[in-house]
């Protein structure tokens, strides 16, 4: 059955409003700042072998901001390279509404990231196409809008497609693909594009966007994310993977609950069917 606002309601007063507020204090105050690592291994159907092991750290959803601060997108990025990750995805929305103020200081706080196979940064739907892509790009940072790159990794060839949040067709998004690679990995904000790769067969997507639901209720679980196939973490349809993160930032509110910010650093393994 789906959550209505009405159910919602009920719990929230059957919770108390005492414990309600209270819960929502501690995710102002302490939830939004407790950074977690989040250490994955990703299954991919028909990896090859020469791909099995690589590292990729992925840094999406900072939404600098008045709310989320310089040192918040610094000890994230800290936080990653200690991981050693060998390549770097940036998934989307390193500011909040476009705004201008802050596009300079998101990525002058990310210019500290470097990773062997390189760093590959997509656009989400809170940014501005026309101004963030050269902040991006002047700290070394490739940016992919509705474009492929391809990487050596192990001497094999390994694309990796970014799309703009608006692209949303498959045929859009077949137009990128090229024969020849080893493997391809779709970069796309909006975790419901997971629909469209499983129609083309791409083995692996990353994404953002969801926050993983930003306040997670007991019971209920994300309230604000249930459109989404996958809320946060790894899923599955047909022969794609997915792995969605929560990001670092915050939206509409600055609170979290039950929904720690993360960097993640994913291994990709080979698939092993259950069957």
């Amino acid at each position: 059955m789906p959550v209505t606002r009405r159910a919602v309601l009920k719990a929230l007063v059957a919770s108390g409003v005492g414990g309600v507020a209270g819960t929502g204090t501690y995710g102002y105050l302490y939830g939004r700042h407790e950074l977690v690592v989040t250490r994955a291994a990703v299954p991919v159907v028909d990896l090859p072998q020469e791909f099995a092991g690589l590292r990729i750290g992925l840094i999406t959803d900072v939404h600098r901001s008045r709310w989320v601060s310089h040192e918040d997108v610094a000890t994230a990025v800290a936080r990653l390279m200690d991981e050693r990750p060998e390549l770097i995805v940036l998934g989307g929305d390193y500011v909040t509404w476009g705004d201008p103020a802050y596009v300079g200081a998101a990525t002058d706080a990310m210019g500290t990231l470097a990773a062997p196979y390189g760093v590959f940064a997509i656009l989400g739907n809170h940014d501005n196409d026309r101004d963030t892509p050269p902040y991006l790009a002047r700290h070394g940072f490739e940016v992919l809008r509705d474009a492929r790159t391809r990487v050596t990794v192990r001497n094999r060839p390994l694309d990796l497609v970014g799309i703009r949040f608006w692209t949303r067709r498959t045929g859009e998004i077949r137009a990128l693909m090229r024969s020849g690679a080893a493997m391809t990995i779709l970069l796309a904000h909006d975790p419901r594009r997971l629909t469209e790769a499983a129609a083309l067969s791409i083995p692996l997507v990353l994404s953002g966007h969801t926050h993983g639901g930003q306040v997670v209720l007991p019971l209920i679980g994300a309230i604000a994310a249930q459109k989404f196939p996958v809320v946060a973490g790894i899923g599955h349809r047909d022969r794609t993977t997915m792995f969605v993160s929560r990001g670092i930032g915050t939206i509409y509110v600055p609170v979290r609950v039950n929904c720690p910010p993360e960097v993640a650093v994913l291994t990709l393994e080979p698939y092993v069917s259950a069957l």
